[in-house]
């Protein structure tokens, strides 16, 4: 699957990551987004991929969904994370089910740059999570081979 954003296409190379300029914050009243990873967004490598660094994340989980996998075959995608084989999440609608993982707070920049790394495979949408935090999660979308 290619991808217009770039990533999916051939993705950063060496010290590029995704985010424009990580770190730089020169907009203190930008706004911030939730973001509830069950996998490979927790991953040093991935993060270094995506924003130049690591990210801290807050434990939280997902009640009512349950883990899947996802079978990746974007090189880039592979590279960052290390693996083709991704976890992924639906919902299932039972109590007893329940997705460990964690949160993390990102700018508007970070979560363009989560979009484009996710963009291969899965989709973004809100859940609330056990502690009554709403976040978003990407979510394998149906049918597409990433």
């Amino acid at each position: 699957m290619t991808s217009v954003d770039g990533f999916a296409a051939g993705g950063p190379t060496g010290d590029e990551p995704l985010l424009d300029q990580p770190g730089v914050d020169d907009d203190a009243a930008r706004t911030t987004h939730d973001v509830f990873s069950f996998g490979t967004l927790r991953q040093g490598s991935v993060q270094q991929a995506i924003y130049g660094g690591p990210v801290p994340t807050v434990p939280d989980s997902l009640v009512g969904w349950r883990l899947t996998t996802v079978r990746i075959t974007d090189p880039a995608v592979i590279a960052a994370s290390g693996s083709d084989e991704h976890p992924g999440i639906e919902r299932s609608g039972d109590p007893a089910d329940r997705v460990d993982g964690g949160v993390l707070t990102l700018d508007d920049g970070g979560l363009a740059a989560t979009d484009r790394y996710e963009s291969v495979g899965y989709e973004r949408t809100s859940v609330v999570l056990a502690s009554g935090r709403e976040a978003w999660i990407y979510v394998p979308r149906p049918g597409v081979d990433a």
